[in-house]
């Protein structure tokens, strides 16, 4: 059995709640049974679906105002009935939307003063209104809401229709009827033009949002009767689905957008009645919540794999959860996502964080991040551009525009380009193998062809060589002479890459044993310390 395990920057990354004072406390959050993650934060906020009467609400916390939230504080009143779900546009941290029971979506801008004054002692505290909009969906609840990743302006909603609204119009530009039920989910793919839902009658569908008001394509999915959730994996043509199945086992499928008869992978997770929230990060790395659970999985996509990483674990059940965006990440803490975490009457945020020793910016696990900036504008999506959103480099805070697209009915490849090159999947994986049998396939073999073979030369004297003879290396190759090629230079770069993080694993684990023998040293120090005392 082999020593090493599968190499992965991501092996030891640990979840860490950060401290009290530094959590959302006093929270009065709803008690509606619709499937949500009852918040969503940005980099500057944080919002909570609210229990009030009267109405529906949400609040609006500020994140650098950690620590117990005032009992009188602003809500923002934008619905008659209650709020089901909230997003953040991704272009403009001060605007949010909200879907309510009565059907409505609502834009409210926030004013930073107003939620202030809730922190003055003294102060008027007054709720905060939505913009005058006029978007509905004409008596059916609006379960969901969703702005586009690369388009300003553009928001879905979603009810027993798809509704894609021009805000700045208000006008639906394009209306999705092909669901005989309540849409359960839905999410863009990273330029926006497609769109995969789940619904209560068990289908997957995937829409070309310019093409057809019909999906392209349908598949079977989760055969349990509760909620099912999607998530679009970044930039890749895979997406994930969680569901139950009829015995009530949660389920997570990995599909491959280009053939929708049947998931690529089936996994069981367990067997549990709370719904798994898919989150998906650019690193590869699938989160995975359970309502009701404590813990939290995460998996690395790989190869058309979703390959179990570890999981944080708290004996705190969650009620709803949200991600912040990675640009708003603590990077010099090698923080590469931040959960906040929804219970009974607070919201803690938990670090995950990659074990480093060096305290610069780790180029390896920080992929550049979609920025604040669109790349089209509401006009430019609807009459048929594209684009990949733009990046933000999350060291130097530099950006980079995505290449623009011309639109076509959706005939996707199945061997799409990916963000990272990656192996084949029909490709056998490497067999793992020791230090001392890499090094030499890295090092040694490359060099073996040019080696000369050995002679046996008569022995001289130190007078009959010559000054140069004794330094110039004798069996080796001139470089000029004989250079290596480009693919064995490649491979030979991978090769020690592979090896360095192999390495660097060994280091952590060495640690932790360190760590482990100081722990036992001053354990048994003190039981001698008793024993001496008896």
């Amino acid at each position: 059995m082999s020593r090493f395990v599968r190499p992965s920057k991501y092996r030891h990354t640990f979840g860490q709640q950060n401290k009290k004072e530094q959590c959302f406390d006093n929270i009065k959050i709803s008690a509606s049974a619709w499937d949500t993650d009852l918040a969503k934060v940005n980099p500057l906020y944080l919002a909570v679906n609210s229990q009030v009467s009267g109405g529906g609400a949400f609040q609006v916390i500020p994140l650098s105002h950690s620590g117990k939230v005032p009992d009188v504080y602003p809500l923002v009143r934008a619905h008659a009935a209650p709020v089901l779900d909230t997003a953040w546009n991704p272009f403009d941290d001060h605007i949010i939307a909200s879907a309510g029971e009565d059907s409505r979506v609502q834009i409210t801008k926030i004013d930073d003063d107003a939620l202030e004054a809730a922190w003055i002692e003294g102060a008027t505290v007054e709720d905060i209104k939505p913009l005058p909009t006029n978007l509905t969906h004409g008596g059916r609840k609006a379960g969901h809401v969703l702005w586009h990743p690369t388009a300003s302006g553009v928001l879905a909603s979603a009810a027993a229709d798809i509704r894609i609204w021009d805000v700045e119009a208000q006008v639906a530009q394009i209306e999705l009827q092909a669901h005989p039920d309540m849409v359960q989910s839905l999410a863009f793919n990273s330029t926006g033009a497609l769109m995969a839902t789940t619904c209560k009658d068990k289908k997957l569908r995937l829409f070309d949002l310019r093409a057809s008001s019909n999906p392209v394509k349908i598949s079977e999915s989760h055969t349990g009767v509760k909620g099912s959730r999607v998530c679009w994996l970044g930039t890749h043509d895979r997406l994930v689905t969680t569901g139950f199945s009829r015995m009530s086992d949660r389920q997570v499928f990995l599909w491959d957008t280009a053939h929708l008869d049947k998931p690529l992978k089936q996994i069981t997770v367990d067997t549990s009645s709370g719904t798994l929230m898919p989150f998906w990060s650019d690193n590869n790395i699938l989160f995975l919540a359970g309502k009701g659970d404590g813990n939290v999985r995460y998996y690395e996509y790989e190869n058309d794999d979703l390959l179990y990483l570890t999981e944080y674990k708290s004996g705190d059940p969650q009620r709803g959860m949200t991600f912040l965006p990675r640009r708003g990440l603590n990077v010099s803490e090698h923080e590469i996502a931040r959960a906040y975490k929804v219970t009974n009457n607070s919201v803690d945020p938990i670090s995950f964080i990659v074990p480093r020793k060096s305290e610069a910016f780790q180029n390896d696990i920080f992929p550049p991040a979609p920025s604040a900036k669109p790349a089209l504008s509401a006009k430019e999506f609807f009459s048929g551009s594209t684009k990949s959103p733009i990046m933000l480099d999350l060291e130097t805070g530099g950006t980079s525009s995505g290449p623009a697209h011309s639109h076509s009915t959706y005939t996707p490849s199945p061997t799409s380009a990916e963000s990272t090159p990656t192996r084949s999947a029909s490709a056998p994986a490497p067999q793992s193998q020791s230090i001392f049998s890499k090094v030499k396939e890295a090092v040694i073999a490359p060099l073996a062809p040019h080696e000369p073979p050995k002679t046996e030369s008569p022995k001289s004297s130190p007078v009959d060589r010559s000054p140069a003879e004794d330094n110039a290396p004798a069996k080796l190759p001139s470089p000029s002479s004989t250079p290596p090629s480009s693919e064995n230079g490649e491979a030979l770069k991978a090769q020690v890459a592979s090896l360095q993080e192999e390495l660097a694993e060994r280091d952590v684990i060495i640690r932790d044993l360190e760590l482990k023998v100081e722990r036992m040293q001053v354990a048994q120090k003190k039981a001698r310390d008793l024993f001496a005392d008896v």
